[in-house]
Parts: structure tokens; C-alpha cells; sequence
């Protein structure tokens, strides 16, 4: 994994917001209505393509291929990469876990409208039925073929797939086959370590998206209480450790982040209460959200937290949920104070979190997502310039 050498990288989290005649293909898809199959790889082709080149030239250096081969959401996605689960629709708005949590009940007059304005991202629920194995294959490997293509026509640092942990694999799934949940889990790790490995293999930096860790605190507690919760994650820990065993840890990016909706969230589990547990994951780089106000103050944490010997720290230094362009010398702060804690070479300045949580659920608009990453590139040059030469 490159680090901050000679200056600061920058990179971000992963899903960039998808161009109108892809998403058109991905509609029909998702509605099981046919579509023009070669017209479709065509058009994937070469909006990774485009999108791999404006990313290099707006100046990030560790790109991705903004999850473009991806027709479900970052986490639903693997119910096509998946066997054994099933959907059915969610026949009762109450019954959506997805509408739940502590701070939808405290501010649920702000969700209602939310919801009533944007819709809720999912509105089937996956039932486990059989047993859990990797199928994702060729869907992959196409999506590995068509990302290095698209690296061959541009100068970057580094290249980066991102893909879900086990934790953030089909969440509020329901399990009608295994006998218990560390069971279903089991399989689910299990299963994922192929993709992770396949992108490996490929040469490739593999990104593991984990929101469900963090926000899990906002589901469970109350009524479990915060112990319950730090067990639970400390479980999550051991699972993505077993399911990365024996794969390069330098090759390994884990991004934590608290729910990528633009709400209140004050029911957040602090990130000194779990970064004891985040750093046991055994990975080269941890990408953490820090840019919004709920969280930037947070940065104080590595003060005392201390990151382990060749390992990187990627914070958020721009916010995906805000149509506010941060301003270059905000950026160069928010890097240079990290990079005084840690060390400049250990920083590698991101995004809080992918600016589009599916196809069609974006949180800015294309344009301000692409002044967004231009701010953060400028940023990196001065905070590069008061790294290394004042």
C-alpha cells in the first residue's frame, strides 16, 4: 500500500455518483425487465473508464471504479454474489429495519419527511434459505477487467476495489437455514474471503465497508446496554479477522463509518469508546470518517489511540452529505493536525464516506461531488506544502 512519501495522497471512500445511461441499464435490471445485454458491457466499460479519468485528472491518487459494477447497493449488492438468500417484499412499513434505530425515534418527525421526500433506499428484506457460497465470480472479474483497462490510460499512485465486510454483508438479513446467528455469520465470512482474495490476486487494494459496526450501536442500545454492544463488535472483529487470515495485511483497507443518511445523528457511539477495537482489525489502513460536525472533533482521539507499526490512517477531510464545498485551507487543516499526531507519511487524506449509497441514491449533486474531490486534492497540496516545507 503506498503512503504519503514525499506529500500527501488523497483517495476516497469508493461509490461515485453513476452517469444517466448507465443507471438506465441498472433500472431495467433491477426491475427484471430485459435490456440490451452488449449494450450494457458496453456502456459499464466505458463509464468505468471515464470515471477512472476524471479522478486521476482532478488529482486523486488511490482511485477506485466508483462502484459502477454494482446494481444494488453497497451492501446489497452481495445477494447477486451470493447463494442461498432470498427477497421478498417488506409487507409492513413498521416491519423495515431499515426505519428503525435511536435516532429515528428521537427526531421522527424529521424522518418522516425524509422519508417521504427521498423513499427508503430498501424495500425488500433477504431471507437466508440455503446454504451461503461464493458465486460472484465472473461478476467480478469483470469488474476487475474492466477497472484495470481503465488504469492503463492514466497516472495514479494506487487502485482500490471496495467491497463490504462481513458485518455489512446483506444487513437486517433474516436466517431461515443456519442454526444460529454466529453460524450464518460463519458462512457469510467464509464466503466473502473469495472476493476478497480475488481482488487481491488481481493487484488490486481491497476496501472493506463496514457502517454496520458503527451504527449497530444506534439499533441496539437501548435497550441492550453499551457492554452488549462492545461484545457484539469485538465478535465483528474476530469474524473479519478470520475472514482476511493469511491475505496481505499492506494490501487491506477497512472504512468505518456511522450511516452515510443525512440525519441528525446523535445516538453515534463515540469513536474513542470502539477505536480500541477498530485497530484490532488486522489491515493496513483504517478509513474513518471525520469531516461532518458530529465527528471532526474526533481527531482528538489519536491522540492517545496509536495506530500499529507500516499502518495508515485515511480520514474523512471532506463530507459526502453536504452540498457545502469545503474550502482548500479547511482541508490542509483538518490533514495537517493528523498528520502532526501520527506522522505526514501515515496520513492519506479521504472522504467521509462513497458520495452515491446505490445506482440511484446520491448525496450530493455530480457537479458539487466533483468540486468536493477537487478541494480535497487542493487541500492535500497545501497541507503538503506546510508538511514538507515549512
Amino acid at each position: 500500500m503506498k503512503r504519503s512519501a514525499n506529500r500527501i495522497l488523497t483517495t476516497h471512500v469508493g461509490s461515485l455518483i453513476r452517469p444517466q445511461p448507465l443507471q438506465e441499464f441498472l433500472r431495467a435490471k433491477q426491475a427484471g425487465k430485459s435490456y440490451d445485454h452488449k449494450a450494457y458491457a458496453t456502456c459499464l466499460t466505458g463509464s468505468v473508464a471515464e470515471v477512472v479519468r476524471q479522478q486521476a485528472d482532478i488529482g486523486i491518487d488511490v482511485v477506485s471504479d466508483g462502484e459502477f459494477g454494482k446494481s444494488i447497493s453497497w451492501s446489497q449488492y452481495a445477494l447477486e454474489r451470493l447463494s442461498g438468500f432470498e427477497r421478498r417484499p417488506i409487507k409492513h412499513d413498521a416491519a423495515n429495519p431499515f426505519k428503525r434505530g435511536a435516532d429515528r425515534t428521537q427526531f421522527a418527525e424529521f424522518y418522516a419527511e425524509l422519508d417521504a421526500r427521498e423513499g427508503v433506499a430498501t424495500t425488500t428484506e433477504a431471507i437466508c434459505v440455503g446454504p451461503i457460497k461464493y458465486t460472484g465470480q465472473a461478476e467480478l472479474q469483470r469488474d476487475i477487467d474492466n477497472f484495470k483497462a481503465a488504469l492503463k490510460s492514466v497516472k495514479v499512485e494506487e487502485a482500490f476495489l471496495p467491497v463490504a465486510a462481513p458485518a455489512s454483508v446483506i444487513p437486517d438479513r433474516k436466517n431461515e437455514y443456519y442454526k444460529s446467528e454466529d453460524d450464518i455469520m460463519a458462512a457469510i465470512a467464509e464466503a466473502m474471503r473469495a472476493e476478497y482474495k480475488m481482488i487481491i490476486d488481481a493487484g488490486l487494494v481491497v476496501q472493506l465497508d463496514d457502517a454496520r459496526n458503527a451504527v449497530t450501536y444506534d439499533r441496539m442500545v437501548p435497550p441492550a446496554s453499551f457492554e452488549d454492544y462492545r461484545g457484539w463488535l469485538a465478535a465483528q472483529v474476530d469474524l473479519i479477522n478470520h475472514a482476511i487470515e493469511g491475505l496481505p495485511a499492506d494490501r487491506i483497507r477497512y472504512h468505518v463509518c456511522w450511516g452515510s443518511w443525512p440525519g441528525p445523528h446523535v445516538s453515534d457511539v463515540p469513536l474513542k469508546d470502539i477505536v480500541d477495537l477498530i485497530l484490532k482489525v488486522k489491515v493496513g489502513a483504517y478509513v474513518i470518517e471525520g469531516a461532518n460536525p458530529r465527528h471532526e472533533h474526533e481527531w482528538k482521539v489519536w491522540q492517545e489511540a496509536k495506530l500499529g507499526a507500516g499502518q495508515v490512517l485515511i480520514p474523512g477531510v471532506i463530507s459526502h452529505a453536504t452540498n457545502v464545498v469545503e474550502h482548500p485551507e479547511l482541508v490542509a487543516e483538518r490533514i495537517v493536525r493528523l498528520a502532526r499526531i501520527v506522522g505526514r507519511e501515515n496520513v492519506i487524506a479521504g472522504t467521509d464516506c462513497g458520495f452515491a449509497q446505490g445506482p440511484f441514491h446520491r448525496r450530493v449533486h455530480p457537479s458539487i461531488m466533483w468540486a468536493k474531490l477537487a478541494a480535497l486534492a487542493e487541500g492535500a497540496r497545501l497541507a503538503s506544502q506546510e508538511l514538507w516545507l515549512s
